[in-house]
């Protein structure tokens, strides 16, 4: 009976019977497949595991994080403005929001007023640098990403954000705010038609805002390169199911006297962690479908693990070093990873274990912007090498090497030898001019 619900679901998300009503029919089989890859990867629980680490990340990170923005935010004079947003961020957490806003308040102006010594100075400085870390991890996670940002992009880009973010969100905030001041908007506000329509528009604009955020963090945070049209779509979807569980939360808190009652002075702990784990995992949600827009050929198979096959992994090995040949040779191109697996339609997650075993022989090197070069020159690197990266080196688990059966061992060495004489001692410089011919 399961078997067979399950088997009818599948049918109608995957195969053409709803594309048959035309457009409709097309949105709707996009939604729901779109739909089942979330559902499939929440149950999977690393999202919902990723979204937990985030909140104790963001327990130990979060007043680090205002304080360096208020220190910031005082220079240009708008300090209490931010406050004032946070009341707002936390309001549907009811007084406990304000609550616990006056609290983290109060522990900024201890920070910034030099209550704190040396070792606890450097590690409220480690946290709010972990804390962006561990965003950039988890949108890795989503984006299939192993390989996260050289040390120095991470220093320089995550500066960037806690410089310029706090300053331009709250001057985006200002500039909402202040619109209710103007004269020739107080006008429109008294006018029936266009009054309404600025009214209706006036509630909107912070889910906007949310979206614009969130579409932001979907196209910077990941360490590959996402189109802006992907990042809108999980900024949208994000923006709606934030706002969605902000309007729930509010109402669970609204009605639940009883559970005040009970939990006493822990229901304040309680919801803040339960709001927290929602917003997070409403963002790592988004990063998901964000991934599934621009990667609609993983919407059914989701996360495998790769199953590359001997053959494959020869003929990647070539052609990654093919590849960042033909970049080095020409001096206006340079090569990453993401821009291999685009070429190559493979996915970057695959790319990467073959891109480190190259590099760990010293046949490719990567520089600080992550583009891929040639380890030595091109005439010094045998194909025969190439091949040797993913032919002979590997690890079995044991500390002794194999003993093969005779027949095998004899086998093995007529496959080595064919290989050898296929390549016939051919260089990467060689394998480039033909290319070129």
């Amino acid at each position: 009976m399961i078997a067979r619900l399950s088997n009818s679901i599948d049918n109608l998300i995957w195969s053409n019977s709803l594309r048959r009503y035309g457009v409709p029919g097309r949105i709707l089989s996009n939604v729901l497949q779109h739909l089942y890859a979330v559902i499939r990867d929440m149950f999977a629980g690393q999202l919902t595991l990723r979204a937990m680490s985030l909140v104790y990340t963001t327990l130990l990170s979060v007043v680090p994080l205002i304080a360096f923005s208020f220190a910031l935010l005082k220079g240009f004079g708008i300090d209490q403005l931010l406050e004032t947003r946070m009341y707002l961020l936390l309001e549907p957490l009811g007084d406990k929001g304000r609550e616990i806003t006056d609290n983290v308040m109060r522990l900024v102006e201890n920070v910034n007023g030099g209550l704190l010594g040396g070792v606890s100075l450097a590690f409220f400085i480690y946290t709010a640098i972990s804390m962006v870390q561990k965003v950039e991890e988890a949108f890795n996670y989503a984006w299939y990403v192993s390989k996260p940002r050289s040390f120095a992009r991470r220093f320089t880009e995550y500066v960037f954000v806690m410089t310029i973010g706090p300053v331009a969100i709250v001057t985006a905030i200002g500039m909402i705010g202040s619109l209710h001041d103007e004269g020739f908007v107080q006008y429109l506000l008294q006018n029936e038609i266009v009054g309404s329509l600025f009214v209706v528009t006036s509630k909107v604009t912070p889910f906007l805002f949310v979206t614009a955020v969130f579409a932001f963090l979907y196209w910077f945070m990941p360490n590959t390169r996402v189109r802006i049209s992907s990042a809108l779509v999980g900024g949208v979807a994000g923006g709606f199911l934030w706002a969605t569980l902000g309007v729930i939360v509010a109402a669970f808190i609204v009605n639940s006297a009883r559970t005040m009652t009970v939990y006493g002075g822990f229901a304040i702990a309680i919801i803040a962690l339960i709001w927290l784990y929602l917003n997070w995992l409403a963002l790592l949600v988004g990063a998901q479908l964000a991934y599934y827009h621009q990667n609609p050929a993983y919407l059914r198979i989701g996360r495998r693990e790769p199953q590359l096959s001997s053959g494959t992994r020869e003929r990647l090995a070539l052609n990654i070093m093919l590849l960042v040949g033909q970049a080095f040779r020409d001096s206006r191109t340079t090569l990453t990873i993401a821009e291999i697996a685009d070429r190559l339609r493979i996915p970057s997650i695959t790319l990467e274990p073959i891109v480190a075993a190259l590099e760990n022989s010293g046949l490719v090197t990567s520089t600080e912007d992550e583009n891929l070069l040639p380890g030595r020159d091109t005439a010094c690197i045998a194909l025969g090498d190439v091949l040797a990266v993913v032919r002979q080196f590997g690890d079995t688990g044991s500390i002794s090497e194999p003993r093969w059966s005779a027949p095998i061992e004899s086998i093995g060495e007529q496959l080595d030898e064919a290989m050898a004489r296929t390549v016939d001692n051919k260089t990467l410089a060689e394998l480039l001019d033909e290319s070129r011919a």
